[in-house]
Order: C-alpha cells, then structure tokens, then sequence
C-alpha cells in the first residue's frame, strides 16, 4: 500500500499537458466502405410459418440519440421526457411477407420517423403490437398481418421504464398497458434541489459481498425521482384504442398471464428502497389476480436483499424463479433454498421446487428437490418434465427427466456432464407451442429430440437426435455435413414430413432462412435472400487455426490474409490479435474449439478484422483460457497462462511464415482490454496493444470481477498481481486506451481509465487515451465508431506498420 501512496502523490505533482483539440474523425476508405453499410434486416415468423416480420434498423445510433436527458437510478437508465431506457435501439422499418411469397408489403401507417421496440405477436398471430417512441413518449400501435396496415391504439403516454409495458389477453382483442399516472407528479430538479442533511448509510455487522454496481440511487432526491419514473398504472386497451383502468397506480415490475389467461400475476416494488444494490434486489410483492382484476392470493413476498453470501452459487431465501407451468392451465412454480442460499452450507439437497396450483387456497406441493442449484424446466405434459441442476465451481451440470404427477419418485439422470464441454454437448430439446400458447416439450409417440450445435475436434456438424424418453438412448435423424458451409438448425416444422427450418452461411454468403426436407437428399426451399454487404473482403483468406500452448493446451484463432497475399511469397506481415479471457477448470474443456472458418465475415468495430484491408494480418478470437483445476483457482497463475496463450499464438503465426514476429499488436474489449494491458506490463511480445473499456486496479472491485468469487481481502495477493494499475511501473509499450464516458457495466467504470492513464503518464509510458462522449460499455453512435476505427488505425500505422 505504501508503493500505491507514493504513486497517487507523484500524480499529483505530474504536470498535465494541454487536451488535443481534435474534431471526428472518419478511418481511411478501405476500413470506411466496410463499416458504413446497410443493415440487413432482422427476421420474425408467427408460429405456422405462414407470415414473415422484417424488422430494419439504422446501423448506428446518432450523437443526437446519445445525447438525450437521462436519469441514472436503482440500476436503469431512463429517458425522463421519453419515459424508456435511454439505451434502446429502435427499429426504424416494418415490412410483412408471406413466407411461400417472394413480394414484401411495407406495412402502411407506420409513424413518420418511427422509432419502433417491444414488438409482439398476439396470442392467435393475426396482430402484432409494437410501441413507438414520439418527441413525447412512447406509443401503442398494433399492426393487422393480413392487410399489412398499422394504426395508434393510445396517446404518447405509455410508460416504458421497466421494460415492455405489454402484455396480450388471451381473447386477442385486448392488450395490457402500464400507462403514467394521471395524477404524476413532476420530478425534482436535482441541480435545483436543496438537500435537508447529509446522506447517511449504516453497516449492521452481516457479512456481505456486493459487486460494484452502477447508477445506484445515492439520496432522498433520487428515491423520489425514482418512484415517479417507475410508478404506472395498469390500463385494458382494445383493439379500437379503447381503455379502461384495470389497476390503480404502483411499482409494477412485471405482468404475466395464465396459459389459460383466466389468472393474473403481477409482481410490484416496495420499500424501502436500496442505496448499495440495484432494482432488481429490492423488496418485491407478487400478487395473482384473476381476469377482472380482482385480488386472489398475494403469492410472495420478498424483502430487500443486500445482504448475500460469497459466491455464483448464492441465492436469495424464501420463493425464487417463480412463474407459470407451461403445460397446466394455471400453476405456479417456484424454487426454493435448502442450503439458506449460502453455497458454503454442506448439504443434501440444495434447492426444492414446489408447484402451486390455482385458486391457491391449499399449501404448495413440493414437486422435486435437486443437488444441486435448481436450473430450470423445461415442461412436457402431465407426465413428462426435464428439469436441470448445476454447479459453477465444478462446471458441473445435471439433467433428468421427472414426472410431475408422481408422488415421490425420484427424477431420473440423462446426462451427468461438465457444461464447458462443448464436445460432448447433447443439444437442447426442441420444444413447440401447445394449445395454450405456450412452449412445452415436442413429444410424438414417447419420443422427444434434441437439436445440437455439433462441435467436434474435427468440425461443427450440427444435427438432429430422436431421444427415447423410455430408455434415453438417442438415434440420429439428421446431422448437416457442409464443409464449406455453417447450417444452424432452428426449429422441426413438421417431423412426419421432415421439415426443418435452418439457416446457412458461407464465408462470403450472407447468413439466410431455409426449409430443408431431411427425409429428401439436398432439399432446400430458400426463404429469404439477403446479400453479402461486404463484397469488397470476400477474396480475403481465412481459417481457424490449431496450435499448442507449452503446457499442452490446445488452442485456435481465426486467422485473416489480405485479399491480395501471395501464400507462395509469404511476405511478413504484422499481426493483430483480438481476444478475450475465458477461466476453465479443466485442460480439456479449455483445449476446445468452436470456431468454424465457414462462417459469414462479418466485420465490427469490436475486432480487428477490418484491418485486413490495410495489409495487416489478424488473429481474431484467439484462444485465451485460464485453467485452475481441482482446488485451484484461475486466477491463482492468471499472468503466466496469460503469456504463455499469447506467446503460443505469435509462434503459431510465425511458423507459418506470415508474419513478422517482432511486428504484433494486441486488443481487447472489457476483460479483454484488461487482459492487454497485463501483456504490454508483464511480457515483450507487443510493438503495442489497444484496451478498450476495461478495468484496470482491481482494489475498485473488492468483492469480484469476472469469475473471480474471492474477495479483496482474502487473496491480496492476486488482486494486486493481476492489477495493471499496480504495475504501472512496468509497462514501457505504447497503448492505446479507449473508454465510454457513460460506461454502464458493473466495474468498468470510466474513472479506471483515466486513473490509469495519469498513472502510465506520470510514469512515462507511452499511451493516448481517448473518451467517447456520450458512450456506454458498448459503443453506439457512427461518429463515435468511425472516430474510434480512425485513431486504432492511426495508432496502429504508427507503433506498429511503420
């Protein structure tokens, strides 16, 4: 500590050098032509497959869109004037097809300049409710998918604060709509509020470990500001734009209807409010009422929960994850702790499930206990369930398949498997919608199946499974065998005809809907037909190499070529490699790849992939995984395994005699920025490195970062070892250090860049940093992004080409 004292004192003497005035600016025409493209559309089919929803987006948000009010509270980010979280990206186009058609109608009466979210099939898929965000609030529209025709069901005064404000009843003539109150007070001018008294937080002496949480509510002022921003009441709205009040005004966070839709649960925030956890750890009341409205049992109640035990495992006491069952007509279920949701507790069984069923006015049954914690259901009919357990420290998760109208029967073990092995993934159960609009297990004939991913060591296959719910044994019904192309499986449309619907992607074929026959060799009916927007890399070379770390590990990245570089020549390049920390528990699940060099090329702002243009080669999601098996933690050899995965990728490069080994650059977004700064501190492998976002003095986040469940003051040592800020010392390499100004992640905190910054330059490192106004943790706006692809590529033209 006395080393961190005489560096903030040597800070404080450091001379501060002016701010370069420099305006946006836009990344030479190679990397622009790449970036400032057309979005295709994105897809949404009603259940049938009979009709088609093509959603259009602006590629970027505007300066303009960032620039909105704001208020920062309990965890959300709001636009006050709006009444919708500031950070939502809108859809700016509508357009309806008939899937066996080709023609696409633009669906008439859309708002002018429509700024369109919450999108919603109805109950029977012959509406579609969206909202509409004006100058002045947010709007409910509905769209009739027949006729293609929009039209305004309510004025601008839906409130959208906690999310979307809709929900359909089940007669489809009706919609629920949390609205502003009539009466809603104006709120409280926080530069113009004259505080009563200091603000006041007390410790009890319980022990708990809270995570670094952002836009917390700080004082009285916010409280109240808070509580008119999320209070609403709740309004029926038919489809003539009629409304009734159905309840009078609350905190409601949540409305979910009964399959049957004869019952009603709402779940509604209470005080006291919390200055140290977000929202979603206030006190909460889930009450059921039945379609008119009419209270018939208050279901939970859940106090305020600041107070957690260490680690992913913990949960909250009393009823968690409590919703609906999707084959019964109106049944709740919930879990509940074993263990008082403290993973250090030993015992038998950590979680019990309960079912509950309506009018509520006998006890809960206890329907299963599991293991380990409850991980879900995925719910079948009156005698089939599959439900699953899992346990972070170990990777370790269970599945069984339960009867839930037996009376102590045990459920039975499918699978017993480590989650991070990809290889030995079995895939997830398909599921279809049942008579009650609910999704639920496709069963035929005691048969389910499964559709997987289908990595292997020897490529990605993905496939279809018949799974025997008698003897769980499985048979293959289809696996794709593209080996020049990716085939993701969405849904079985029809199993006795063999309809699949898939989408397929090539290297330079853009990602598109098909319908394959499985039963009939290469029959594919395209659905839609979206175009490579870019055309001006599809020559670019690109695969996913393997290569070894020195301890064994098998690692891959996607490896880039120019267009235009002769493999015969091999002139040395330099190299950029993108990547991203994953921890592990075993050499074998880390050794895993689940890249495919089939897949679409797809460049962003968050790779360096658009540097292949420049003559760079690039080594995209490179392998970075840090093992701690057994007992051990991660994070306990966090730097040397960080070295040692870098080192294996410039050798893997090297040998095949690409690149000029002395000529590397490394970058990062978020964990990844962190982990680049640790290399330029802890290695010579880098001309130069760029960090992104990242958090860089891990004494800011005490109690955990990424998988790290230990606190600050249990392993000092690794804190401050994986601490780039407390190595500043050490770090020579130019960086370039990017951040958001309004960065909304938990520890990211901009103030980690800049802290750090002053610290590399009081140190005489050299490093430029650079803040995005208006940025949260991911970046939005066009100016913003091209601004940020001009300085990587200057930056990189400077400490690394040149």
């Amino acid at each position: 500590m006395k080393q961190l004292f005489q560096l903030l004192f040597i800070l404080t003497l450091t001379s501060v050098q002016a701010q370069e005035n420099l305006t946006y600016q836009k990344p030479p025409k190679e990397i622009l032509d790449l970036a400032d493209y057309e979005r295709a559309p994105s897809v949404s089919m009603d259940t049938k497959k009979e009709y088609m929803l093509l959603s259009y987006r602006n590629t970027y948000k505007t300066l303009d869109e960032l620039s909105q009010d704001e208020m920062r509270l309990g965890g959300l980010r709001i636009n006050p004037v709006t009444n919708i979280s500031s950070s939502t990206t809108y859809i700016s186009n509508l357009k309806i097809r008939k899937i066996k058609g080709t023609d696409e109608m633009q669906v008439k009466g859309l708002p002018e300049n429509a700024k369109i979210t919450n999108i919603s099939w109805s109950p029977n898929e012959k509406k579609i409710s969206f909202s509409n965000t004006a100058s002045t609030g947010v709007e409910l529209w509905i769209i009739d998918v027949a006729t293609a025709q929009a039209k305004r069901l309510t004025d601008a005064t839906v409130n959208s604060n906690m999310g979307n404000p809709f929900s359909w009843f089940k007669d489809n003539e009706h919609i629920l709509v949390r609205m502003l109150p009539k009466n809603r007070p104006a709120l409280i001018d926080v530069k113009k509020d004259m505080p009563l008294g200091p603000t006041v937080s007390t410790a009890d002496g319980s022990v708990s470990q809270n995570r670094t949480y952002q836009d917390l509510l700080k004082n009285k002022t916010d409280e109240t500001n808070f509580e008119t921003l999320v209070t609403s009441e709740l309004y029926k709205v038919d489809l003539n734009g009629n409304a009734t009040l159905f309840k009078e005004a609350n905190l409601y966070a949540g409305e979910t209807f009964s399959p049957d839709g004869n019952y009603l649960m709402i779940t509604t925030l209470e005080k006291p409010f919390s200055y140290i956890v977000p929202l979603s750890r206030f006190p909460n009341k889930t009450t059921i009422y039945n379609a008119d409205g009419k209270v018939v049992k208050v279901v939970n109640e859940s106090p305020l929960n600041e107070i957690m035990p260490k680690g992913f495992m913990a949960v909250k006491q009393g009823k968690r994850s409590m919703n609906w069952r999707a084959d019964a007509p109106a049944t709740l279920y919930f879990a509940e702790a074993l263990d008082e949701g403290n993973p250090a507790n030993e015992v038998a069984f950590r979680d019990e499930v309960f079912t509950w069923e309506a009018p509520f006015n006998q006890d809960p049954k206890s329907l299963v206990k599991t293991v380990q914690r409850y991980g879900g259901i995925t719910w079948g009919n009156a005698t089939t369930a599959i439900i699953q357990d899992y346990w972070y420290d170990t990777r370790n998760e269970k599945t069984y398949m339960l009867n839930p109208s037996a009376v102590n029967e045990a459920p039975k073990l499918i699978w017993d498997r480590n989650s991070q092995d990809i290889y030995a993934d079995p895939g997830e159960f398909e599921t279809i919608k049942n008579a009650y609009g609910r999704y639920v297990l496709a069963i035929d004939n005691n048969n389910a199946f499964l559709i997987g991913k289908g990595h292997t060591k020897e490529g990605q296959f993905p496939f279809i499974d018949n799974f025997d719910l008698k003897t769980f044994k499985t048979t293959r019904l289809y696996q794709s065998n593209y080996k020049d192309k990716v085939e993701a499986i969405y849904s079985i449309e029809d199993l006795k005809k063999g309809k699949v619907l898939v989408q397929i992607q090539s290297k330079t074929e853009y990602p598109n809907y098909y319908f394959r026959n499985i039963k009939k060799k290469n029959s594919l009916t395209a659905i839609t037909a979206f175009k490579n927007p870019f055309e001006s890399i599809k020559n670019i070379h690109k695969e996913v190499i393997k290569y070894t770390r020195k301890d064994g590990v098998g690692l891959s990245g996607t490896l880039y070529l120019p267009a235009n570089y002769d493999m015969k020549k091999k002139e040395k390049l330099p190299l950029l490699i993108w990547a991203y920390p994953e921890e592990f528990k075993d050499k074998n699940s880390a050794g895993q790849s689940s890249q495919n060099s089939n897949e679409f090329t797809f460049p962003y702002y968050g790779s360096f992939v658009y540097w292949v243009t420049r003559g760079y080669a690039v080594l995209d999601d490179a392998s970075f995984p840090i093992i701690g098996e057994g007992t051990t933690e991660p994070n306990d050899t966090f730097i040397t395994q960080l070295v040692d995965n870098a080192a294996a990728a410039i050798n893997a490069v090297d040998k095949l005699g690409y690149i000029n080994p002395k000529k590397v650059a490394v970058g990062g977004h978020s964990y990844g920025a962190f982990m680049t700064a640790n290399l330029l501190t802890h290695s010579d492998l880098f001309a130069c490195g760029i960090a992104r976002s990242g958090a860089y003095n891990r004494t800011l986040t005490p109690f955990g970062f990424q998988s790290e469940q230990r606190n600050y003051w249990e392993v000092p040592e690794v804190y401050n070892t994986m601490s780039p800020f407390m190595n500043a010392k050490k770090m020579k390499t130019p960086m370039l250090l990017v951040h958001g100004e309004a960065d909304n992640n938990p520890g990211t905190f901009t103030l980690q860049t800049e802290r750090y910054f002053q610290a590399l330059k009081g140190l005489g490192a050299p490093v430029r940093m650079v803040i995005l106004p208006k940025e949260s943790h991911g970046y939005a706006a066009k100016e913003n992004i091209l601004h940020l692809l001009w300085e990587q590529d200057q930056f990189l033209e400077k400490y690394l080409k040149n």
